[in-house]
């Protein structure tokens, strides 16, 4: 057994924080696995596009790239109207509310920009003043992110013990995050210590963040995976070929419902159809307090184009559609929550889960 945790399989922000010059360097998460091309940017509504076209994507990178994205806009606006005031000001608040909107479902996004806007450092004095202390919000939020992860890898591996066959759904690695990842966390840290993991990969239609960046993140990890069609996750359970389920969220309801990629409900119904635990990995900064129950929660539709992603001549754009992003998992589905303060009851979650 090795001790330690091993070292991220790949740095979604081009290395740890992606803030270099003056501008964001990102991974285009789009051209994956194909290609791993950087992209800078240097405007807010740069990152917007990259969000909302899943260059940038996963609840906590998405957080902390809007925390970066405040740097650019104020930037923007300062370079605008050199003498400052409230027009500045208008304009920086005009561009934190289109980052803060890019994506509607996951939560981390908005909250970033929330939080950062609240700190009066952030709001108050000189206008470069304060785009320094914005920089050095988004390098602290970074780095919390970052422990997060390793302690995610570290309650995760204990949690799942024995059970090395897991089956995961869309990608919850090292792309969503500045670390380790949060559902890829344990299994990466279980690998390193030398147990024959064994990672089952869904291929998440209709997008295949599991056949595209999944497959991707565990190849450059060495950890043994294979991906299989989504509807094969319930047959490989009744065989007995899966010890466990775990995945990411991108919103963590006040009632313990869980608002994932389209098709984790499916795997959560499959797992308790067969007796096996299904696990969700975040970190504190996906729960949501404000939110009641998953129906609260608004689902992002993609706009009628997903279904076409790989063969566009079966699904002509007169064929009718719906094409949810997300969905919900009731509570009751969910065996626990491993987070950065340890494994959480999903059914009694206590205040503390909720304090950000």
């Amino acid at each position: 057994m090795r001790d330690g945790l091993p070292p991220s399989p790949v740095l979604p922000l081009a290395w740890h924080g992606g803030w270099r010059d003056g501008a964001l360097h990102v991974l285009d998460q789009t051209l994956l696995p194909t290609e791993e091309r950087v992209r800078v940017l240097r405007t807010s509504a740069e990152l917007v596009y990259d969000i909302q076209r899943l260059a940038v994507r996963g609840a906590p990178l998405l957080g902390l790239a809007g925390a970066y994205g405040l740097v650019l806009a104020l930037r923007e606006s300062i370079e605008e109207l050199e003498s400052g005031g409230r027009e500045l000001d208008a304009r920086f608040a005009g561009r934190a509310e289109a980052l803060a909107r890019a994506r509607p479902t996951a939560v981390n996004l908005p909250r970033a920009v929330r939080e950062a806007l609240a700190l009066p450092r952030c709001r108050e004095g000189a206008p470069e003043q304060r785009a320094q202390a914005l920089l050095e919000h988004a390098a602290a939020l970074e780095a919390r992110e970052r422990a997060a992860c390793e302690w995610i890898a570290r309650h995760g591996a204990d949690l799942l013990g024995g059970r090395t066959r897991v089956l995961t759904h869309c990608n919850a690695g090292a792309l969503v995050t500045p670390g380790l990842g949060t559902a890829l966390a344990p299994l990466y840290l279980l690998h390193h210590r030398g147990l024959p993991v064994h990672v089952w990969v869904d291929e998440t239609r209709p997008l295949l963040q599991g056949l595209r960046l999944t497959a991707y993140e565990l190849g450059k990890a060495g950890v043994p995976f294979a991906v299989v069609a989504d509807g094969a996750a319930a047959d490989l359970m009744r065989r007995g070929q899966v010890d466990a389920a775990i995945v990411g969220a991108d919103r963590i309801c006040r009632n313990g419902d869980v608002i994932n990629k389209v098709g984790t409900y499916a795997v959560a119904l499959a797992c308790r159809a067969h007796g096996l635990p299904f696990y969700v990995a975040a970190p504190l900064s996906t729960f949501d307090a404000g939110t009641p129950a998953g129906e609260a929660v608004e689902i992002e539709q993609r706009p009628g184009d997903a279904l076409r992603y790989l063969r566009p001549e079966c699904c002509p754009s007169s064929l009718p559609s719906r094409e949810p992003a997300f969905d919900v998992t009731p509570a009751a589905l969910v065996s626990a929550f491993i987070t950065e303060t340890g494994v959480l009851d999903p059914l009694r979650l206590p205040r503390e889960a909720f304090a950000g």
